[in-house]
């Protein structure tokens, strides 16, 4: 059954800020939210979770704004893409190549990798209503092996996007009465739709990038491949993607991650996913350390202890209402000299 993520009204559209990723700061991912204050606010997003997917429903009476930049990047380095079913209103993107506009019935998608600015503007009936699916870009990458083009838009019309927004749809409005692994099948089959559909109507290859986008792509695509590797270090990437270090290093500086955090935030974050979801019998700690990258246990539990402000133990004992938010590339910054 869906859940309330967030409500606002008059009484509390102020307190949106440090509320719309709901009670537990865990849904959507850091940025600049902002409600316009019109004469009606009521702005309401529920969700269903499905896996580890996210299907909300997004309805407002009132203008939104979200802000995502490099700065949100760094200290919260959460990887998801966006799939967005406009219903009602309008929604702008604002990304680094320009301005995209969808439109009801439009199906756009958005990356929390890539700086982004959204306003959600109501129709004529002052109603703005969306359905969006929040999924980790690992798994959308099982179904489009590429990034699309920031702001990324095209209109849903035929068959295959209508089975698609249908299928999420029923996802958002069981009760329970779906066994979680059904509900994980049936989200698949809907991803899979999609990206056949992104394919078939002529999006079937990422946009034409410049050679420093095609070498950054390179670069990102081989530590997310090897980031479980304790010897990763610049010179590896370098001769893994043909390029100099000191020109890998300007492709970071551009991206504007230095390496180190870029691992140690990767690594970081696959580890308390792996704590959050396995029990001590499944994995050890030393087995989770050593499986991400790290060179000893009591280097991964000062690194985890750094940026979380627990150890990885009363994390996994207590769950993630122990932890603070810590940005992982603050931990990084110290582990500069272990590459």
């Amino acid at each position: 059954m869906a859940e309330t993520l967030f409500a606002f009204d008059k009484r509390n559209y102020r307190d949106c800020q440090t509320a719309f990723r709901g009670t537990r700061n865990q849904e959507y991912y850091l940025g600049d939210y902002t409600i316009d204050p019109g004469s009606v606010i009521d702005v309401r997003a529920e969700r269903k979770a499905v896996g580890t997917c996210s299907i909300i429903r997004l309805r407002s009476k009132t203008r939104l704004f979200f802000r995502r930049a490099w700065p949100h990047i760094q200290q919260d380095a959460t990887d998801v893409a966006v799939l967005w079913f406009v219903k009602r209103g309008r929604l702008c993107v604002s990304h680094q190549r320009g301005h995209t506009v969808a439109q009801p019935g439009d199906f756009a998608i958005t990356q929390s990798m890539t700086p982004f600015a959204i306003e959600c503007l109501t129709d004529a009936d002052s109603v703005h209503e969306v359905l969006h699916v929040i999924v980790p870009t690992h798994v959308l990458r099982r179904f489009l092996p590429y990034d699309l083009t920031p702001g990324f838009c095209m209109h849903a019309q035929g068959r295959d996007f209508a089975i698609a927004e249908r299928l999420l749809s029923d996802l958002f409005e069981d009760t329970g009465e779906l066994a979680d692994h059904i509900a994980e099948a049936l989200l698949d089959s809907s991803l899979l739709v999609l990206s056949e559909a992104i394919k078939c109507r002529g999006m079937d290859g990422p946009a034409r990038l410049s050679l420093s986008e095609k070498r950054l792509q390179d670069v990102l695509r081989y530590i997310d491949v090897h980031v479980s590797d304790p010897k990763l270090s610049i010179a590896t990437v370098a001769k893994g993607c043909g390029i100099s270090p000191r020109y890998l290093s300007l492709l970071l500086k551009l991206h504007g991650t230095p390496f180190s955090t870029l691992v140690w935030d990767k690594r970081l974050a696959i580890a308390r996913d792996w704590l959050t979801r396995s029990k001590p019998g499944e994995a050890s700690i030393s087995q989770i350390a050593y499986r991400v990258g790290f060179k000893s246990p009591a280097h991964f539990s000062r690194m985890f202890k750094r940026t979380f402000h627990v150890n990885p133990r009363r994390y996994r004992a207590c769950g993630t209402s122990v932890a603070g938010p810590g940005p992982a590339g603050q931990a990084a910054s110290g582990a500069e000299s272990s590459h």
